[in-house]
């Protein structure tokens, strides 16, 4: 884990180099919702997600965050991703906090943080992507016969996009293709941990409302279930 700066930022200097193109672009927004709901599973409550990127050429770096508002909930994660045609690839950093006890510059096995490796596809002719991202370190750990095994837990999803009239929606369908010891899966209670399950069948809806000529706000809301814990959800967001 002491080596997920230094990858990250290797991975950001090396491709700004490579770089021919002189198209800087820099976005930052935050997103206000009634609850978090991260691949089929509940984080927390309302809860604010500001974000910021940079982009330059098929380069991007960046940060996302999530703070509960309704309970302590604290998320800061970095991201770097690189497309070339229609494949992109990236790296994520999780640092996701349950309690008030932490620390941000501690990398050991048992940290908060955990590496994620990404890999998406989209296609020219149909508006459907393939993503695939699995944990390739920190704490991501089962236990079979008293034995701790690195579970390498992966999420692949495809999403769907259309509109009807000025709204834009979007169908996901997620899985866990193997034991996973990630919350959406596995049953901390009880010590059971799933094989393939389907986690995450979503429904999200978009529209931008025109405030003026040079802004406008955007509303969404989201129906998901995780057939795997048998849960369903209902969010409705606002991005500024």
């Amino acid at each position: 884990m002491k080596k997920i700066i230094f990858i990250l930022a290797l991975f950001f200097s090396v491709s700004v180099i490579a770089q021919d193109d002189n198209k800087y672009e820099f976005s930052i927004n935050a997103d206000f919702v009634s609850s978090y709901i991260w691949r089929g599973m509940y984080c927390a409550g309302t809860s604010i997600q500001p974000a910021m990127d940079f982009t330059v050429g098929g380069f991007s770096i960046g940060a996302w965050g999530s703070i509960g508002i309704a309970d302590f909930y604290k998320e800061v994660d970095l991201f770097a991703s690189y497309s070339i045609g229609n494949f992109t690839v990236g790296l994520q950093n999780y640092w996701v906090v349950w309690e008030g006890d932490y620390n941000y510059f501690d990398f050991s096995e048992d940290t908060y943080h955990q590496l994620e490796a990404n890999l998406l596809y989209s296609f020219d002719f149909f508006p459907l992507t393939f993503g695939w991202n699995t944990l390739i370190a920190g704490p991501d750990h089962y236990f079979d016969n008293e034995k701790k095994t690195r579970a390498f837990s992966t999420y692949i999803d495809a999403t769907y996009s259309f509109s009807v009239k000025e709204v834009e929606l979007e169908f996901n369908l997620g899985i866990s293709p193997w034991k996973s010891n990630v919350f959406y899966t596995n049953d901390l209670e009880n010590g059971k941990y799933k094989d393939f399950a389907f986690v995450n069948v979503a429904l999200t809806a978009s529209k931008n409302i025109k405030i003026n000529d040079n802004y406008s706000l955007g509303i969404f809301g989201q129906f998901s279930v995780n057939p795997a814990k048998e849960d369903a959800f209902l969010v409705f967001g606002v991005r500024f």
